[in-house]
């Protein structure tokens, strides 16, 4: 195949082309030109030590994964506070930024969202470019082209005060009024900067750790010096990319016991990693008012029986109290919804003229337009044995998951996540080479779910798991069986475990500088 030298042709291309834009070529050269590095103090306490905390957690868009989960822990942060008082007395700000959308100096970094996109589309693309980024050369080519062309641009981004810039409602875009005054970013100068810095993105550990180094020297070192805490969030599951793993961090929260090797396997000390689950949205944390609340001083059982009763959820929904399945494309609408629905649809209404069941089935199309108008009404009809339901992009996943009874989905890992702590059976239709392969054994391993990579093989094991569905044994029916197993592997407790972690370090971090003022000051 040619397909591949010219994709490493056009990577390549697009590196030598950033590398071109330098000013000099020799690193030597363009260190020694670069403008003076002043730091920047970690955060200037107040007189009532009452200003919030701060933590910038570092992202990108490629994939909606990493925003949603700095989007739950920023809101773990918040409940923590309000529950938690006397732990957490801080409130805790979040200063939550795409760092290459927003400080890319140049392409191919300014573009990855877009990239990320093309690729996704593309798998053989996507599984060259995982594949040669995780040898040895990939990896060091990736750390010396990113250090050479972005160091400065997003050491902005990492000094910046991370209270001058908030967002919208929907966390996607900066809530600023153009043309009134000089926008908060790498333009205006501040005078500190958050007291810990976040990464849940594998590509902003390596060279974030070097500018701590170099703002907390002074321009010193950018291998050594560190003092503002620094902790790696993975948000993958069943396999992660090298990058994600960087001994110098403070900690590193892993969901599964696969990326904890991993992270060993990077020489990453087995003490700094912490093994809780997913950070994932708030609608999918354990139920029950008292958040502090430990695990055990709550009833599942009557959690499930209450909040979690289907019929109730599928009323509010405004959906039929049938046995029901979902099918999720993403929030960017991606999987091949529309041949999934249309074979399943097809499956159950089949099913459905052959006994005297009748089913649902619910299609979140996310942001896929044309996917949600193809599917709906005049464009396709749907028979009469069957409900329907086509939605596009929806804020309370979390009900219709518990509304289901059967989850389509591609394998990425916030989906299977919620999906385990649903008790939703998964069918997996797809997955990005490399890191969400390793999705797949997991599910298959926790036993409440397969993988079937065409349209009528999901719409089989569609037609399979609801007739069986009751044939039971003293075990239970196969979708009981599976449910079982979903909850046995979910992680409800893990966004809210992560946070108190963090703002542990945070809130102790802020009383060593209060003392170091205290020092200063009485030594003056």
């Amino acid at each position: 195949m040619q397909v591949l030298p010219s994709a490493a042709a056009i990577w390549l291309l697009s590196l030598t082309s950033a590398f071109a834009f330098q000013p000099s070529s020799p690193v030597v050269q363009l260190h020694a030109a670069r403008r003076p590095v002043v730091a920047k103090p970690i955060t200037a306490l107040s007189a009532t030590n009452e200003e919030p905390a701060t933590i910038q957690i570092l992202m990108s868009d490629t994939g909606g994964g990493h925003r949603a989960s700095a989007n739950a822990l920023r809101d773990a942060f918040n409940v923590l506070h309000e529950t938690e008082p006397s732990r957490f007395p801080l409130p805790i700000h979040c200063d939550i930024v795409d760092i290459y959308t927003d400080y890319g100096p140049m392409f191919p970094y300014n573009n990855y969202v877009a990239l990320y996109k093309i690729m996704a589309e593309y798998s053989f693309l996507w599984k060259f470019f995982y594949e040669f980024g995780s040898t040895p050369l990939g990896l060091w080519l990736n750390d010396f082209m990113l250090e050479l062309t972005c160091f400065d641009a997003f050491q902005d981004c990492i000094a910046r005060d991370p209270m001058s810039k908030t967002t919208t409602s929907d966390d996607s875009t900066p809530a600023y009024a153009y043309g009134q005054g000089p926008f908060p970013t790498k333009k205006t100068p501040t005078n500190k900067r958050a007291d810990m810095i976040v990464s849940v993105h594998p590509l902003c550990q390596d060279l974030p750790l070097k500018i701590l180094n170099s703002l907390d020297t002074n321009g010193e070192s950018r291998s050594e010096g560190r003092t503002t805490p620094f902790v790696t969030v993975v948000t993958d599951l069943g396999g992660a990319h090298p990058t994600w793993f960087n001994d110098g961090v403070d900690k590193c929260f892993v969901p599964s016991n696969v990326l904890k090797n991993a992270a060993m396997d990077r020489s990453v000390k087995e003490n700094k990693i912490v093994q809780y689950g997913l950070p994932i949205r708030r609608g999918f944390w354990r139920f029950g008012a008292d958040y502090a609340g430990e695990p055990e001083e709550q009833n599942e059982d009557e959690e499930m029986e209450g909040v979690h009763h289907k019929p109730t959820i599928r009323e509010e929904l405004g959906l039929k109290d049938l046995p029901t399945v979902l099918i999720v494309g993403g929030g960017d609408g991606m999987g091949g919804i529309v041949a999934q629905s249309q074979a399943v649809g097809e499956k159950l209404q089949t099913l459905a003229a052959s006994s005297s069941q009748s089913y649902q089935m619910v299609v979140v199309c996310g942001n896929n337009k044309e996917a949600q108008s193809t599917l709906s009404p005049p464009q396709t009809v749907w028979g009469s044995d069957i409900e329907v339901n086509v939605q596009g992009f929806v804020n309370n996943m979390d009900m219709f998951m518990r509304a289901s009874d059967i989850l389509i989905t591609k394998a990425g890992p916030g989906t299977i996540a919620e999906a385990s702590i649903c008790g939703l059976p998964c069918i997996l239709s797809s997955f990005l080479p490399g890191q969400e392969e390793g999705n797949v054994p997991f599910v298959e391993e926790s036993g409440f779910g397969t993988y079937e990579g065409t349209p009528e093989g999901i719409a089989d094991t569609v037609e399979k798991w609801f007739t069986t569905a009751s044939a039971s044994t003293a075990e239970g029916s196969m979708l009981e069986q599976m449910r079982d197993c979903a909850l046995t592997a979910a992680r409800p407790d893990a966004t809210l475990d992560i946070a108190r972690d963090l703002a542990d370090m945070v809130l102790e971090r802020r009383e060593a500088l209060k003392e170091g003022e205290k020092a200063t000051a009485a030594a003056a």
